[in-house]
């Protein structure tokens, strides 16, 4: 219901909270389409509210917003709200794809009055482009350089007042003067289970999927806070239903569905299993070095450290330490595992946690 931009892993996972441009269009039509509607982030919709009401009786553009947080938490589904509050179109963007200040002048030149800009991933735009849009963000004027050298020209162009709202996942990336020219400013949360039970069961109505209360939780439980997982999930067991039972999920067909796509009942999947299997049982639950699990477990560094660590770490099952990465005690126990006597790890030293 409520998605984002793309994780660091080009070959989907079940449980990225990234997407691809296939699952954009079946996220499009799940979309909500007002505040009302978008379920959890309750702090954020209600000062976003204020924000929108606010600015529509006074009859002026909305201040600029900032949206920051994991993906997959609803940044791209809220600009796109506050697009329809304001009665205003919305043009869409991102930090990549605006390498020089040219590509951000001819795009903001082209803006209707009150219009919102969306631009995502903006902590990935160019130095040149970034000091473009201070002025941009402030006084609704750029400065185009015309001619080269000694020559040079610089001709300023008016903007018509618009709104940009920015999506990040990495906030402490973003220099200062640009943070501080965002007016209102949101991090996004991970989610409830609760939340995400309200989010399936909106998303099985739109898909005319039948799911009880039950096939609902056992969904929302391994779904890691994310509605963007949560409605893959929702419909992988929805095509396991159909071909192997009446199509009617309950608790046991959710379970049966995943276990079928090796997603526990944490949200674990083969990848962090194998993460965790390596630092127990190769290493003693660690401490051991990254590049060194990397090679353990078959994957390149960057995918161990961007793709599955951050929930392991987030799940209390690793920890990253200056001697490497360690296990902590429900590691062990989510595996069925007997941890090393005395906190000792594999390679014979003490462990940061003990059992």
């Amino acid at each position: 219901m409520n998605w984002d931009e793309t994780g660091p892993e080009t070959d989907q996972r079940l449980v990225d909270s990234g997407t691809d441009g296939e699952e954009q269009a079946v996220e499009a039509a799940l979309r909500p389409k007002d505040l009302d509607e978008f379920v959890g982030q309750e702090k954020v919709r209600e000062q976003l509210d204020l924000v929108l009401r606010a600015a529509r009786a006074r009859g002026a553009t909305a201040d600029h917003v900032l949206l920051s947080g994991a993906p997959g938490l609803g940044k791209t589904t809220l600009s796109m709200i506050i697009a329809a509050e304001m009665n205003a179109p919305i043009r869409i963007s991102s930090g990549p794809a605006i390498q020089h200040a040219g590509d951000l002048a001819a795009i903001l030149s082209s803006l209707q009055e009150g219009e919102v800009f969306f631009l995502d991933e903006i902590h990935r735009m160019s130095r040149p482009a970034e000091e473009m849009l201070y002025m941009a963000m402030e006084d609704y004027r750029v400065d185009v350089i015309v001619g080269k050298g000694p020559g040079a020209t610089a001709i300023p162009l008016e903007l018509p007042p618009f709104t940009l709202v920015g999506a990040t996942t990495r906030a402490g990336l973003l220099p200062p003067p640009l943070r501080d020219r965002f007016g209102f400013t949101a991090h996004m949360e991970f989610y409830e289970p609760s939340e995400l039970e309200r989010v399936i069961h909106r998303s099985a109505r739109l898909l005319d999927v039948e799911i009880d209360t039950e096939g609902a939780a056992e969904i929302a439980g391994r779904s890691r806070g994310t509605p963007r997982i949560a409605n893959r999930l929702l419909r992988r067991v929805r095509d396991y239903a159909q071909v192997k039972a009446d199509g009617f999920i309950v608790r046991d067909i959710a379970r049966a569905a995943l276990k079928v796509y090796e997603v526990d009942h944490r949200g674990l999947d083969r990848l962090d299993r194998a993460v965790l299997i390596a630092l127990l049982k190769l290493f003693g639950g660690g401490p051991v070095g990254l590049s060194t699990l990397a090679v353990a477990v078959g994957e390149e560094r960057e995918t161990v450290e961007e793709v599955a660590e951050p929930f392991l770490v987030r799940e209390g099952l690793l920890a990253r330490t200056p001697r490497g990465r360690v296990a902590t005690p429900a590691a062990w126990a989510h595996l069925g595992l007997v941890p090393p006597q005395q906190g000792q790890g594999g390679s014979g030293q003490p462990g940061l946690f003990r059992a």
